[in-house]
């Protein structure tokens, strides 16, 4: 089926859209999108493989969920839009990142610079009903998402996965570690950040690597 997606990931991912539970995912957001508010809007769905394509990929970053309040999400898991305030985890995300790395904290909460520079900001589910979160797991995203990162992980070398929290850490298990970094902490989530993400030094830590591998590193 054709999907519109970015050219290097819509060759990889060529076979995925014929799965049967493919189409029946479609058929199901198209649903839901004619019949209930939903985010992020449509076109901007596939917004992150749009962002980092498969070869510019150097880190990833695992998300669940897109925002579930209006204006919020747009395609980047963590990220927000121009002039949005900032979700506590986001927030959270740059304490740490001044923390470790003595940047500034931004006004703007738009990651799309960090996925400009080839950070696939990846939720395991792309889309969610307004004001229901969790509304659209388990009807076939989980499950795309995985073959995205299974791709990621055979075909790549030398990437930084970032897995905060439990769910994402259990999405990530089977990656290969003499391939990729794989980094792990609790989730920046204020019911966790002080458990562990704080002081992680994941940013620092995913530059060292990338320099090592001559790699350009991320402008957090």
């Amino acid at each position: 089926m054709e999907v519109k997606i970015e050219e290097s990931w819509k060759r990889r991912l060529a076979e995925e859209f014929e799965q049967s539970y493919f189409h029946e995912l479609t058929e199901f957001v198209k649903l839901e999108y004619a019949s209930k508010q939903v985010f992020p809007s449509g076109k901007l769905i596939f917004h992150a493989f749009e962002q980092s394509p498969f070869d510019d990929t150097k880190v990833v970053i695992l998300g669940q969920d897109p925002y579930h309040g209006i204006g919020q999400a747009h395609g980047l898991c963590f990220s927000v839009p121009e002039r949005i305030d900032q979700p506590p985890s986001l927030q959270n995300i740059f304490k740490e990142i001044q923390q470790d790395l003595g940047i500034p904290i931004p006004s703007s909460g738009n990651l799309d610079r960090w996925a400009r520079q080839g950070v696939l900001l990846l939720n395991a589910t792309l889309t969610v009903q307004a004001n229901r979160a969790g509304s659209h797991q388990n009807h076939g995203w989980e499950k795309f998402t995985d073959r995205v990162i299974g791709i990621l992980a055979a075909e790549r070398e030398h990437l930084v996965f970032l897995l905060w929290g439990s769910f994402a850490q259990k999405k990530g298990e089977f990656i290969d570690r003499n391939k990729h970094l794989v980094l792990t902490s609790p989730h920046p989530s204020p019911l966790s950040s002080y458990r562990g993400f704080f002081g992680n030094k994941h940013f620092s830590k995913t530059n060292e690597y990338l320099k090592m591998h001559d790699i350009e590193p991320i402008e957090w």
